[in-house]
């Protein structure tokens, strides 16, 4: 992969303060930008108000076009990763979330879709990493991957010195295996025989030139190197190589990833602490595990997340 260098920038350090009635925290926004060699990828630190050092949390986002507020164009609203930072932020602890390069502000630093491959999201956090590293605010570092960001985040968090890993949500086994179990019951027989075909060529490393219409979104050729590179990892086997401290996290009423999957992740790695929430979906918020109203949820800033997930991330931390 080409190597990618790095520049910190901040603007306006004290561009927000926020002051919670629950808490006598104050919290800080600034900006922050990682300056690539394909272009810029924007993010936001929230930093508790006169603390000299603290410990911080790199948010990793989940897939499609996400934003750093856990938001985008394909109808997710939910501000899941800003009320995480909210949350931490009353607590004493630092966030860095950023939209994902291709994203919102970030949207320069991916020239095109076939350019991209899962390492290039990985190589992305292991440059946070580095850079927040140099900033001497921050005493110890942790990294927190939500649903596709879990295995980007494993994966970072190998190859970088960090405090500990926390799992949202995250997949179990290889995405390909994930897809085939999401799609079984969605798509007419003909569908999901050719669907298969596609996945089989891809898990072996190889394009698929023709591609039915109906599956296009799924498997166009411009994502194909993505989706190749991305099926060669198991998560449960990428997890069980941390030897640092682990916190998997998974909602009992979340329609894309199941406790299953966190089963999984657990188990190729079972020293670490897996902790399973009841009404949790995959937004991180209170939910039936009815289809519609389950939706309903992801479109939905104002509703707050599950407590129970900010109870636990705060005391892995503290502990």
């Amino acid at each position: 992969m080409k190597k990618i260098s790095f520049l910190l920038v901040l603007m306006g350090f004290v561009a927000q303060s926020y002051s919670q009635t629950d808490s006598s925290i104050e919290y800080f926004e600034s900006d922050i930008i990682l300056q690539t060699a394909t272009g810029s990828i924007y993010g936001t630190l929230t930093i508790p108000d006169g603390v000299h050092e603290c410990p911080i949390v790199i948010i990793i986002a989940g897939s499609g076009p996400t934003d750093r507020d856990g938001n985008s164009i394909a109808g997710v609203g939910a501000n899941s990763y800003k009320m995480i930072s909210d949350g931490l932020g009353r607590k004493g602890i630092a966030t860095l979330r950023f939209d994902k390069r291709g994203i919102a502000q970030s949207k320069d630093a991916m020239k095109g879709e076939q350019d991209l491959v899962f390492e290039t999201y990985i190589e992305d956090v292991v440059l946070w990493i580095q850079m927040i590293q140099k900033d001497r605010r921050f005493k110890k570092i942790y990294v927190l991957g939500h649903s596709e960001g879990s295995l980007i985040g494993i994966i970072a968090s190998q190859r970088e010195k960090v405090a500990g890993y926390i799992s949202v949500s995250g997949i179990g086994e290889s995405a390909d295996k994930t897809l085939r179990e999401q799609l079984k019951d969605k798509l007419p027989i003909y569908l999901l025989v050719a669907s298969n075909r596609i996945l089989d060529s891809l898990k072996a490393g190889k394009t698929v030139e023709k591609v039915d219409q109906s599956l296009m979104s799924l498997y166009r050729p411009s994502i194909q190197p993505y989706l190749i590179s991305w099926f060669k990892y198991n998560p449960s086997k990428e997890i069980g190589k941390l030897t640092i401290p682990i916190l998997i996290l998974q909602g009992t009423t979340d329609i894309q990833v199941t406790p299953k999957d966190a089963q999984k992740l657990w188990e190729g790695n079972q020293k670490a602490k897996l902790v399973i929430i009841e009404q949790m979906n995959h937004v991180l918020k209170e939910s039936p595990m009815e289809t519609k109203a389950n939706m309903e949820t992801y479109k939905n800033p104002t509703l707050p997340l599950k407590k129970e997930l900010l109870e636990e991330i705060i005391r892995f931390i503290k502990e």
